[in-house]
């Protein structure tokens, strides 16, 4: 089978998982390099790159031969390409949130590991807040899709990769969804539900790493376990 894409991304679920819903809801061929492979091109010199870019996710289109950073800007492209984008302004603000949000739960991609205090305030404040925020974006659809058609559009599917893959591989944030977001749990749901999307989501239940790898994920999944002995 001849591919439509190459995603270089790291073998972790994360941002990742933005354009591989929009890759798999689109129905198209795409394959992902190892790490080396990923490694080896991030740390290539700019003037040797494809692109110039400072880290991934980065997308090839292959019949046209074009590359693409900034996940933002890949879940754009392939929205408008694939016939998802139905609202260009809503597309591109929940994108960029859906960037901010993983900025912070990851406290500014690992800057610094998470303490106590600083997460306790994050899950009481901050993170609510960007719950409840997209749920009334999610509530003005209904039982039905913010595409308005009868299938999930680019919101929709940045929404629900977004906060179907937080809560899935962190289990326990899941009940704060719940709490204070039932509609958009629901969009994610439904999103997650789809069956070329429930396809790519079962080939991840082995992966080593629970959602964003390495020392940060240890940070969270360590907190989350002091939420719960608490």
């Amino acid at each position: 089978m001849s591919l439509d894409y190459t995603l270089y991304y790291w073998p972790i679920p994360f941002r990742g998982h933005i354009p591989r819903f929009v890759l798999a809801e689109a129905g198209a061929a795409w394959d992902e390099p190892g790490f080396d492979e990923m490694l080896a091109l991030k740390e290539a010199d700019p003037l040797d790159q494809p692109t110039p870019f400072m880290g991934p996710p980065l997308l090839h289109h292959h019949a046209s031969d074009t590359w693409l950073s900034q996940m933002p800007a890949i879940t754009m492209a392939l929205g408008r390409r694939h016939g998802l984008c139905h609202d260009p302004d809503l597309d591109l603000r929940l994108a960029c949130d859906a960037s901010d949000v993983l900025l912070e739960i990851t406290n500014s991609h690992g800057a610094q590991m998470w303490d106590p205090d600083d997460w306790a305030a994050f899950r009481a404040d901050r993170l609510p807040r960007w719950m409840r925020m997209h749920d009334r974006i999610a509530a003005e659809a209904g039982d039905g899709w913010l595409s308005g058609t009868d299938a999930p559009g680019l919101a929709d599917l940045t929404l629900g990769a977004l906060w179907h893959t937080m809560t899935d591989r962190l289990p326990p944030l899941r009940a704060d969804l719940d709490a204070h977001a039932p509609a958009l749990a629901d969009l994610a749901d439904r999103v997650a539900a789809r069956p070329a999307i429930a396809d790519l989501r079962a080939r991840w239940d082995d992966s080593p790493w629970r959602y964003c790898g390495g020392q940060i994920e240890a940070s969270i999944l360590d907190m989350l376990e002091r939420d719960d002995r608490q």
